[in-house]
């Protein structure tokens, strides 16, 4: 019988670390957004904004490449549901949401309400008393989930759409009264609208039980090597210590 050399076995430690490495570094990691301005919209062909620029820094530590895709939501959220090592941003973290993904943390602050046109009031005490208004939602989002989990129902009193714009645009011709989002999107779309810098979006109600109030996220799907999810983990937490975080929020959270 023949037997292995004993500076066979010692290496055979090392050479497994090294396939495994190897193997782990080959995966392809595919990054999924929507537009949602500021956090991620495409200017002049190119995708940027606060949250895009936080996933290219955690990229960039985390000494990985990928391609980020922009498209309508509930399309990059069924791809990060059903396929591997995909990466999907900017998330609302939910208790609904919390065992379908592996979480990354925390890449932008966000605060949601409904909102509705300048010079309109709607007199809004509770959740219950916008029931017998119609509400633009966008299809698949935290804010959709949240309102059909309170019993609301597409197609009765919420409008869904693909896009944020499009729900503004409906609220400007009267096809809705209300509308969700989040605080700085819809003070983003408002002021692009109007070409006035310092016009806002009026608040209606403040969700304060929204899951995920604490800011959107980052996350890979459940199909994505654990070792992969941790080096992406605390590449995170290099860019916010390090100040990287800090500096491409002074940019965008005016």
């Amino acid at each position: 019988m023949k037997t292995t050399p004993v500076r066979l076995v010692r290496l055979l430690p090392a050479l497994v670390l090294c396939w495994v490495s190897g193997a782990l570094a080959g995966h392809t990691i595919t990054a999924v957004t929507e537009e949602l301005p500021p956090y991620n919209m495409t200017v002049d062909g190119k995708l940027t904004g606060m949250g895009t620029e936080v996933v290219q820094a955690v990229l960039e530590e985390a000494g990985e490449e990928a391609r980020i895709q922009s498209m309508p939501w509930a399309r990059a959220y069924d791809i990060a549901l059903n396929s591997e090592n995909v990466l999907i941003y900017s998330i609302a973290r939910t208790p609904q949401r919390e065992a379908l993904f592996k979480w990354i943390g925390v890449i932008a602050p966000t605060r949601w309400y409904l909102f509705s046109l300048p010079g309109t009031l709607f007199d809004l005490k509770s959740l219950d008393d916008a029931r017998r208004y119609q509400i633009a939602t966008v299809k698949a989002d935290v804010g959709e989930q949240y309102l059909v989990d309170k019993g609301f129902v597409i197609g009765r009193n919420l409008q869904s759409s693909n896009k944020y714009e499009h729900n503004y645009e409906k609220l400007k011709a009267g096809r809705v009264d209300l509308w969700i989002s989040n605080e700085l999107n819809a003070h983003y779309l408002v002021r692009q609208a109007s070409g006035n810098p310092d016009e806002t979006a009026v608040a209606q109600l403040n969700l304060d039980d929204l899951g995920g109030a604490e800011g959107l996220c980052m996350a890979f799907s459940r199909k994505t090597p654990d070792e992969v999810v941790e080096r992406f983990r605390l590449a995170l937490e290099r860019v916010r210590a390090d100040g990287r975080y800090d500096a491409i929020a002074a940019k965008w959270l005016k």
